[in-house]
Parts: structure tokens; sequence; C-alpha cells
């Protein structure tokens, strides 16, 4: 349950939007709302999801934050979170992401899952999500707190829309089947540099545990995730700072590579 008044989460997510469009850093929100809830937190996401679609904006995926182990005990929470993805946060694969747009932006390798039926929580497993799935294709996400010095609690994040802020896709498409998705290794190359390497199982173990998990996510909140879904898994390698005139890539075993670059 919520122990936010309508009025607050309206507050909230004007507050927090605001500060993504006009690119600004903000105080995280529990410093003022100790008494927030996961709820509350959710449905200020909501909120600001339905703003951007009022404005005609389109959602176009869903993205997993904080799917690493090592990251959730870090940041001292015991699960994932989710956020949506608009349509102006994709860049073209080789394309250029404005820096200027950003607050202080930082980039994660990830894969996507396409489905091709719905998934609907609760009891949504690893086996669901391989049947429902078309094809995993790479992917790289730029996330971007709108908190000041990247320094959150999760229900602040949460509602922060998980840090979402630019996508990436490209590279080759893939069937499941084809992948052993749990080693799948991926090197981070920044300016000819590398800079991290990883393997899928650092997400929860197995990739598609993280789209299982946001579909019974979704569910709690009587939601579901529909066909033809985009899904970014969350990092498979820590997320790295990048400045202007950085120029990027992520190579991808059997999938290719993904690359573009800050101005």
């Amino acid at each position: 349950m919520g122990n936010l008044t309508k009025s607050q989460i309206e507050e909230l997510a004007i507050h927090l939007e605001n500060a993504e469009l006009e690119a600004y850093e903000v105080t995280k929100i529990t410093d003022d709302f100790p008494d927030m809830t996961y709820d509350d937190a959710f449905d200020i996401q909501w909120e600001i999801r339905r703003r951007k679609e009022e404005r005609g904006n389109k959602i176009v995926g869903m993205k997993m934050g904080l799917t690493s182990w090592a990251k959730m005990s870090q940041m001292g929470v015991e699960h994932p979170c989710y956020g949506f993805l608009a349509d102006y946060f994709s860049v073209p694969e080789g394309g250029e992401v404005k820096h200027d747009e950003l607050i202080h932006p930082k980039i994660e390798a990830e894969l996507a899952f396409v489905t091709k039926v719905p998934l609907k929580g609760p009891g949504i497993h690893i086996g669901d999500v391989l049947r429902a799935t078309d094809f995993v294709m790479p992917a790289i996400e730029v996330i971007d707190s709108r908190y000041k010095d990247f320094k959150f609690d999760l229900k602040s994040v949460i509602a922060d829309n998980s840090s979402s802020s630019r996508f990436i896709t490209g590279g080759r498409m893939a069937d499941v089947s084809d992948l052993d998705l749990k080693n799948l290794g991926v090197v981070m190359e920044i300016n000819g540099e590398v800079v991290e390497v990883g393997a899928g199982a650092a997400v929860l173990g197995h990739p598609a545990a993280s789209v299982a998990m946001l579909a019974n996510m979704l569910g709690e909140r009587g939601e579901e995730l529909p066909a033809g879904s985009f899904v970014m898994i969350g990092a498979i390698t820590a997320a790295v700072q990048v400045n202007k005139g950085d120029s990027f890539c992520v190579r991808y075993q059997d999938l290719g590579t993904i690359s573009g670059k800050f101005v």
C-alpha cells in the first residue's frame, strides 16, 4: 500500500520528469518523503509514463535494473527494479548520443529479448520466457540517474524510471535455442580500450530470469508484458561513465557489435 496522496504522487512525477527532460540533478525523494513505500515509488513511475503517453510519446519497451546479485547487495536492496523505454530514448546503431541532453550518463552492455506471446505473472519462470521469446539481440543502455552524484535508494530510483534515458540496439538477432545465454561473453570498449568484460550469467544467474521477474513484478499491478515486447534485461557489465567525445563499441559473442558516440 502507498502512503502518499494522489497529488503528492503527481507532484513528484512532475518534479522527476522535469529533471529528466531538462537534464538537472535533484536530491533523492525519500529525503523529503521518508515514509513513501515501494507502491508509491511505482505509482510515481507510472504517472511519469502516463504523462509521456498523454504528450504523444510511445512506450517502446521495458528495462530491468539492479539485476546482479552483487549490485543488489551493494545497494542493500532485495530485488531488482524495472523502468519503461520511451520512443525518444532510442538512438540508432552507430549513432550519436547528445551528452548535453543528459546529466552524468553511464553505459551498460545488455541483451534484449523480443517476445511473441504475452507473459503475465505471477508464476512466470525461465521456461515460460524462453518459450515466449521470438529472438534475442544486443543492446546498450545509457543510464542517467536524475539524482545528485548517482546516489539513491531503491524507492527513489524506481520513481525515477530506474535511471532510464537512452538505448541502442542492433547487431545480430538470434534464436534463444542457438545461444548459450549464461556463458555469452561481452566486451565493452571505450575509445578503443577494453573497459569491461562480462557474461550473461551476471544477470540474475540467467538472462531469461530477468524477463520472468519483470513479468511477475508487472503482474503485481495487474499488468502484463504483451506479445512483441522489447525487454532489456539489465547490465551484463558494470556501468561505465562516458564523456563528451567518447566512442564506444560493445562486442557480443555470436551477436555482432553495437557502437556509438557521445557528442
